[in-house]
């Protein structure tokens, strides 16, 4: 088992040092320059050499990489060029925000999808899977900003029952003024979510109805609602469980937009300002932050899989017999 897992985490190190290498990489060869934000033609050979020196532009690609790397490890993720303060305090001062939105939406989204992914699956091909499916399809092609954009004209424009941005009103900390702020963010940024589990759960609902465990339940008497929440729903959650895992990376990609439109104080509205400020240090802890996310999800998702379906061995083999 510990020799498993220990692959498992050497895995989860390459990746991350992949991940920050190629993302370096990119940041380094994208066209313009960022030198030009801080020398002016005025000035001297002398001072221009000072401020590349002093932004670590004199070195090399592999140089300049090893040097962020080397203070990466230790915790610090620079300097941000816009504001001359530390990067990680910025991240970590927003980071509640994210997170609040980002678990908000993961809880919505699964209990919306579940209920209606196995109702969907049991009506297979009737009026209500034809309902449940096209809702789906259609939430799969709704784009999040788009819907963002609508849901403020509506319930903030038009009807003025939710507050359009902001995580608090002016003067207001309360807690049922943050859930009127994180009612359409939370909508928004589960939406797509919503409607891929229901697809997926509906597909593996179907396959499971006709297995011989469910005929057996149904032979001795058991309840349809018995048969799906409590045989059915255990063996559809694999693949759930997989996309779970992958999403919380697309959550903070997605927050990334939808923090933009709702004026949400998250780290998604700190990485748009440092994009618009071309503030590297910044942008490179954004995409740490989001690859990380998105190996510790896959890496938990593992962990749920042996919770979940016990014929499952934490070597990745199933059980005989």
């Amino acid at each position: 088992m510990w020799k498993y897992w220990c692959k498992k985490i050497i895995r989860l190190i390459i990746v991350m040092a992949l991940i920050s290498f190629l993302s370096f990489a990119v940041i380094y060869f994208a066209p313009g320059d960022i030198s030009s934000m801080y020398i002016t033609a005025d000035m001297s050979d002398e001072q221009k050499e000072n401020i590349l020196a002093e932004l670590g532009l004199d070195k090399s690609m592999p140089e300049q990489y090893m040097a962020w790397a080397a203070r990466a490890m230790r915790g610090d993720l620079g300097v941000s060029l816009s504001n001359k303060a530390s990067v990680w305090p910025q991240i970590v001062s927003r980071l509640p925000a994210t997170i609040l939105l980002m678990g908000c939406s993961m809880i919505l989204s699964l209990t919306l999808a579940i209920p209606l992914g196995l109702w969907s699956g049991y009506k297979k091909h009737t009026w209500i899977d034809n309902i449940i499916s096209s809702v789906a399809y259609i939430g799969m092609s709704i784009p999040a900003f788009w819907f963002g954009m609508l849901l403020i004209i509506l319930f903030s424009a038009v009807l003025r029952l939710l507050p359009s941005s902001g995580m608090h009103s002016v003067g207001a900390e309360s807690a049922f003024d943050t859930f009127q702020h994180i009612i359409m963010p939370c909508i928004t940024l589960s939406i797509g979510n919503v409607a891929v589990y229901i697809r997926y759960i509906r597909s593996s609902t179907i396959v499971q109805l006709s297995e011989e465990y469910v005929l057996t339940a149904e032979a001795k008497g058991t309840p349809k609602i018995i048969i799906l929440f409590r045989h059915v729903l255990k063996n559809t959650l694999l693949p759930i469980i997989t996309l779970m895992g992958m999403n919380l990376a697309s959550l903070v990609c997605g927050s990334f937009i939808v923090e933009s439109v709702f004026g949400w104080p998250g780290i998604g509205t700190f990485a748009m300002g440092a994009i618009g400020s071309r503030d590297y240090p910044v942008i490179m802890a954004y995409v740490m932050f989001s690859g990380l996310l998105l190996v510790l999800g896959n890496f938990a998702a593992d962990i749920l899989y042996t919770l979940v379906d016990p014929r499952i061995k934490r070597g990745g083999t199933l059980d005989e017999g």
